[in-house]
């Protein structure tokens, strides 16, 4: 059994906050790079070059990427092999948010009740925590800070399975599609399908973390993917919903078994700045 700092673990959770906030992983950075020769409207070819000036200079100045530095979601795999020294998981991301979004001088967004209350808890906490016990004595920890924007384009519904691929195809194209510009596209569109309504909006979220290029590892369900983009990228909705050729740079879909009489598929959009960082400890 190994045993894990607690101060260890609240010191990479912070590092990560100002990291995800302020550089753009590279497979991001690539698409966008990528997608931009390939936008024919001058207005669309605009955006693209404000998109590289903006991820340079973040990365240069060490500045938030955009004013919202969202919801702090974590994705973490913890070894069964592990123990902290004191405190727990959920400790060590909360405290590690609220020192990250606090030294990093992040916006905090979070307010104390959804409805009655609204209230700014002033630093980003409490987090969102996505918990995996796996074999080993390691802690890796995924932070996928979530916009407001793009959060709320967001959708799930569930489907009979009588709607079959075409129910889902234009289930996932209508909520992108709809969306417009309020996610400022182009986007990255996760999608979740089966399990139950609560797995499926995981499964979706999740889907936002496979790198950018990288086609799903089941040939049925990466045909799926590209058929979806190129239906939302025929839209026309385009760079900040103001028309063009690319309204999203990918499509990931995640899958798991679900009952006889269900159909569930979830979307969860991303903005053009995908942030996610990553580290093992």
């Amino acid at each position: 059994m190994r045993t894990i700092q607690f101060a260890d673990v609240v010191k990479a959770a912070a590092d990560l906050c100002g990291q995800a906030a302020c550089f753009l992983p590279d497979d991001v950075k690539k698409s966008l790079l990528e997608a931009g020769k390939k936008e024919s409207g001058e207005l669309g070819k605009d955006f693209f070059r404000q998109y590289e000036e903006n991820f340079k200079i973040a990365e240069s100045e060490h500045l938030p990427l955009c004013q919202d530095t969202g919801f702090a979601v974590w994705f973490v795999e913890y070894g069964t092999e592990l123990q902290f020294d004191s405190g727990d998981i959920y400790e060590a991301l909360n405290e590690g948010t609220r020192k990250g979004y606090t030294d990093h001088y992040l916006r905090k967004s979070i307010v104390t009740d959804p409805l009655f209350d609204r209230k700014n808890t002033r630093d980003n906490t409490p987090c969102i925590v996505h918990l995996k016990l796996v074999p080993g004595n390691q802690l890796k920890l995924t932070l996928a800070p979530k916009g407001g924007g793009s959060e709320n384009m967001s959708a799930l519904k569930m489907l009979k399975p009588s709607d079959g691929r075409a129910g889902v195809v234009k289930f996932i194209v209508d909520t992108v599609v709809s969306a417009g510009g309020n996610p400022c596209p182009p986007t990255v569109v996760g999608v979740g399908i089966g399990g139950t309504m609560d797995k499926a909006a995981i499964l979706a979220k999740e889907a936002l973390l496979r790198n950018i290029g990288e086609p799903n590892s089941d040939p049925r369900y990466a045909e799926l993917e590209a058929e979806i983009l190129e239906k939302i990228n025929a839209s026309g909705v385009g760079p900040q919903g103001l028309g063009g050729d690319i309204t999203s740079l990918a499509v990931h879909i995640n899958w798991h078994p679900c009952h006889l009489a269900s159909l569930p598929v979830a979307v969860n959009i991303n903005c053009h700045a995908a942030r996610h960082a990553q580290v093992i400890l």
